[in-house]
């Protein structure tokens, strides 16, 4: 009987870490996680399991690494708030990109080869059409999105010189929660939709809603809503897609459908029987009309599916996770 392989996860208490480690532990794998804390909760990773240290201490990642026989990263560990990234790049830029040299810097020194890495369309920018293939330009309008820019470069560069094989998973907006409630998104502040939808409803604050005139069928921006447990697959396959010989490559990761801000209200009422109290505000910097992925390259190379890709489903989990809070 062969053992486990041994996987390392930064970031793993966080959102999307957490999710992805319990479908790691759920598949077999033996996994550790690294994670500082400063937006992670510890009680989001099994006990035994978690490693309190920031990724940017290059020296104690090589030993953990070394001490738990890690065969191969996934690599979440980063600050994710575009409109923080426009008000505090010096921060971005430590965080997500040197932070992100350190592990590799201790992968080599460890002699771990693969990497799966959390990207995000933001490396897109403003995309010139709809929907975003892979092939696209990479024109960040956003340190944030900048930030991660500079990783997929030291991850080509690592790769050519170094050999190192990665996976850059490009994705959407990640949302939903663990459909039995064990974990969900815990943000703070919280800047993503559904959670700020739910908000609205469980305290009669309106939200704001950031443009009503985009031109959308009904004026509000159209985004692709991926769930985090489907996102938490895209790594997994990812994973052993890299650890049986494949070559690195970058994927979208989306549903491919997407949905406007009035959808997601409309969902939002649907599954609480309740009205979302909101406010249309002016339009926010360099947010585009639309993003919304094509994701054929995953599905055809990795064989992924999206296993809950309806929105009234995403938000039914989220609620659920919502109310077990409260």
């Amino acid at each position: 009987m062969t053992s486990p392989r041994k996987i390392l996860v930064t970031g793993g208490a966080g959102y999307i870490g957490s999710h992805t480690v319990q479908l790691l532990l759920e598949q077999g794998y033996d996994v550790a996680v690294v994670d500082n804390l400063s937006k992670g909760y510890r009680r989001n990773v099994p006990a035994g399991r978690l490693f309190a240290m920031n990724i940017a201490d290059t020296k104690a990642l090589t030993e953990l690494m070394r001490q738990t026989r890690t065969e191969a990263v996934i690599h979440f560990a980063a600050s994710i708030a575009v409109g923080e990234s426009m008000r505090e790049p010096e921060t971005y830029f430590a965080n997500n990109t040197c932070a992100s040299l350190s592990l590799l810097t201790a992968m080599l020194r460890a002699d771990v080869k693969h990497l799966v890495f959390s990207s995000t369309a933001a490396v897109y920018g403003n995309p010139h059409a709809s929907p975003i293939l892979e092939s696209f330009p990479l024109q960040a309008v956003n340190p944030y999105g900048e930030s991660k820019v500079m990783v997929e470069t030291l991850l080509r560069w690592f790769g050519a010189i170094h050999h190192l094989t990665s996976v850059s998973l490009r994705y959407f907006n990640a949302s939903g929660c663990d459909p039995q409630g064990r974990l969900g998104e815990e943000h703070e502040p919280e800047t993503h939709l559904i959670p700020l939808l739910l908000r609205a409803v469980a305290t009669g604050t309106p939200v704001t809603v950031f443009g009503g005139d985009y031109d959308t069928p009904d004026g509000t921006c159209i985004r692709d809503y991926i769930h985090v447990l489907d996102l938490a697959q895209a790594h997994i396959l990812a994973l052993e897609y890299l650890m049986q010989g494949g070559a690195s490559d970058q994927f979208n990761v989306g549903t491919g459908t997407g949905h406007t801000v009035m959808e997601a209200i409309r969902a939002v009422e649907e599954v609480t029987a309740q009205k979302v109290p909101y406010v249309i505000g002016p339009r926010r910097e360099g947010d585009p009309p639309a993003l919304v992925a094509s994701s054929d390259k995953l599905r055809s190379k990795l064989g992924w599916s999206p296993k809950y890709g309806d929105l009234r489903t995403i938000v039914e989990h989220a609620w659920n996770f919502a109310r077990s809070k409260s």
